[in-house]
């Protein structure tokens, strides 16, 4: 199938699974993972009605934003981000989802500050507890959280999770129903941040984590077709 076919099933899917829960198809956006897709991939996904791209790595997503500069997209930074690559992060995304650690949070917000920014993040919860996934514990989320709100030239919007895979999606329900809950528990504690973004669901799992109220599902292979 081709990238614009794969767009148009992929949108359908994301309505049926909101029609099941009586959510409205313009409360979730769909975000390419564009992980080693080449730029006319993306062109095709953009012809096709596609508008947010996520990159893991901040140099690929700097040379691919230059090729792709006369399209008017948004870039998240959906990969682990090294403190030593904070300053071009700042410059090339529109918002960084894998805030994990204090010394992200502080050195992200140093950077935004030199360029005058107010960058939006999402914070990476490990809602599996798994030693070979990033994110913040969720005992340790209320305590980042508070850190961010607090730190200058960032605005923390929402919560982003890669849970544990399994075969069957509906096994992964019990994780982005976790995520909807911590969101929730942040938003009552903290009632004047606008905490509003969920970003969860994969190519295999995402309808579940519509269902369980993602605003942003993250979408590879299933879009643009195996990776080179």
């Amino acid at each position: 199938m081709s990238v614009k076919e794969n767009y148009q099933r992929l949108m359908e899917e994301i309505e049926k699974a909101c029609l099941r829960v009586g959510r409205r198809l313009e409360e979730v956006r769909l975000l390419g993972a564009a992980k080693r897709q080449p730029v006319e991939k993306i062109r095709e996904a953009y012809a096709a009605g596609l508008r947010l791209i996520g990159e893991n790595y901040v140099q690929e997503a700097q040379k691919k934003r230059q090729a792709l500069a006369d399209l008017e997209m948004t870039w998240h930074l959906i990969g682990p981000l090294q403190t030593n690559k904070a300053k071009h992060a700042v410059q090339i995304f529109d918002l960084v989802e894998t805030v994990d650690r204090p010394s992200i949070v502080r050195e992200l917000g140093k950077r935004a500050r030199q360029h005058e920014l107010q960058l939006p993040v999402l914070i990476e919860v490990n809602v599996g507890g798994e030693e070979s996934k990033a994110g913040v514990a969720p005992e340790e989320l209320e305590g980042l959280a508070e850190l961010v709100l607090n730190e200058e030239g960032l605005e923390l919007r929402g919560l982003m999770t890669i849970p544990p895979y399994r075969e069957d999606p509906e096994a992964v329900r019990p994780f982005f129903a976790r995520l909807r809950r911590l969101l929730e528990s942040l938003q009552a504690r903290f009632p004047e941040a606008p905490l509003a973004e969920l970003s969860m669901g994969m190519s295999h799992d995402f309808p579940v984590a519509v269902e369980e109220g993602a605003t942003i599902v993250r979408v590879g292979t299933a879009l643009f077709g195996p990776r080179r």
